[in-house]
């Protein structure tokens, strides 16, 4: 086992626990009664990258309004955009930066959204390094809190994040049948 797969175990791990145990879970108390993991593709080391934002578009550093799935928009500035290839194709995602707190946020749907994935797309946060690259590992996507039930506002990707190459990396569709998740927040 390498490091990065048992740091990636480790925190799907501790993602299970929170999910099973913590106030703040998505789960409803009755989803929580029945969970017992999130489900993931395996780690795959082809889609983690250290990345260079590209902040050369005329659009980099605008406000952006992205909705939600419950009608209510959510502020955003557009960061950059990173590039990376996936099975020999070449894929291009932006990257958000949250307007309160400033952290990157990448929402995005790929061909495995609605089939293998989370309909609506999954998320990501990546990081900055200290060489003002970005840690960008897609292993790391997770469904948003809606994804488990409908009391969640949850940022839809917007158009520019829509890939045409499958990443399958990260969480799964989740394991609990639609009509169990429940108005939780």
């Amino acid at each position: 086992m390498t490091t990065s797969q048992s740091r990636l175990e480790g925190f799907r791990r501790r993602k299970d626990t929170f999910f099973k145990e913590h106030e703040q879970s998505p789960l409803t108390p009755a989803q929580k009664d029945m969970f017992t993991e999130l489900k993931y593709f395996p780690e795959n080391p082809d889609l983690s990258f250290v990345l260079d934002l590209d902040t050369s578009g005329d659009d980099v550093g605008e406000e952006i309004t992205i909705g939600t799935v419950s009608g209510v928009a959510k502020e955003y500035i557009r960061a950059g955009r990173v590039t990376f290839p996936v099975d020999g194709q070449e894929a291009t995602l932006t990257v958000f930066k949250e307007k309160a707190r400033g952290n990157y946020f990448v929402p995005f749907r790929d061909i495995t959204s609605g089939t293998e994935t989370y309909e609506v797309g999954r998320y990501l946060e990546p990081r900055a390094t200290p060489d003002g690259r970005i840690a960008f590992d897609l292993n790391l996507a997770y469904n948003p809190y809606c994804a488990y039930n409908s009391g969640w506002s949850c940022p839809i990707p917007p158009f520019e994040n829509m890939l045409r190459v499958p990443i399958r990396a990260g969480e799964i569709l989740p394991a609990l049948p639609y009509d169990e998740r429940e108005s939780g927040h």
